[in-house]
């Protein structure tokens, strides 16, 4: 992934790239040290009591590639990713939701049911701090879901959100087919873990599922929409969401 930097600097953020489990992590101690950054640190890092081991147990090594600082104004994280095939469980997913009983699962406690994480896909994490920013977690939701929306328009693909199934849909024909998951935590109104959208990744091992725990929806990706260069959709992405949270404010 290629970021340009005038994007983070025009939000007041700082931008830390680094490669791997071990360049992440690292990363993260660093920062814990700044005089600016009020992190409470625990082995992998915590911030007012609220751990992040479960993410960091996600990262396998494929292409760990930015985190974006906020260390002036709220103290935030944003990170962007792709892993190697992973299955994770939110709090209110159901063991019947897996279908191949062999797949590499690991359970979180983000909201929502079960999904997967596999290479072609963009995964967006962040800790956001809603105690600065109005305790809307409405709002932030929101805030997630128009980002995508816009940064897949930029594409020509027009996608929307369905308050009975979270995430973003795209609508294929008669059908509605999922296109983006979106997973949360709010503890102590610090908001943490995030979205996927399904850019060219394998769309066999959601087979292996029932993804969201919803029977009746497929899932599908930008390539399947429609094949084009989505090089750039970490910038556009990035853009989108920067420029939303910049309204987020108390």
């Amino acid at each position: 992934m290629i970021f340009r930097n005038d994007i983070f600097s025009k939000h007041g953020y700082n931008v830390y790239s680094q490669h791997g489990e071990d360049g992440i992590i690292d990363c993260i101690r660093s920062l814990i040290g700044k005089e600016n950054l009020n992190y409470k640190c625990c082995e992998f890092g915590a911030w007012d009591g609220v751990h992040f081991s479960n993410t960091f147990n996600l990262i396998k090594n494929k292409s760990y590639d930015a985190i974006l600082i906020e260390s002036n104004k709220k103290n935030e994280l944003i990170w962007l990713l792709e892993h190697e095939t992973v299955f994770t469980g939110g709090t209110s997913h159901k063991e019947s939701e897996i279908l191949d009983k062999t797949i590499n699962f690991v359970k979180t406690n983000r909201g929502g049911k079960i999904t997967c994480h596999n290479p072609g896909q963009l995964v967006c994490y962040f800790v956001i701090d809603l105690r600065k920013r109005g305790k809307n977690i409405r709002k932030l939701l929101e805030i997630i879901e128009q980002s995508i929306i816009q940064t897949l328009k930029y594409y020509n693909i027009e996608s929307k959100a369905d308050r009975e199934n979270i995430g973003i849909w795209y609508q294929n024909k008669n059908e509605l087919e999922k296109i983006a998951a979106i997973g949360i935590k709010v503890k102590k109104w610090i908001a943490y873990h995030g979205f996927a959208i399904n850019i060219s990744n394998n769309l066999m091992d959601f087979k292996k599922i029932i993804p969201c725990g919803i029977e009746n929806k497929k899932v599908t990706n930008l390539n399947e929409i429609l094949k084009q260069d989505y090089s750039k959709i970490n910038n556009i992405l990035i853009t989108n969401l920067l420029g939303y949270l910049e309204n987020l404010t108390s």
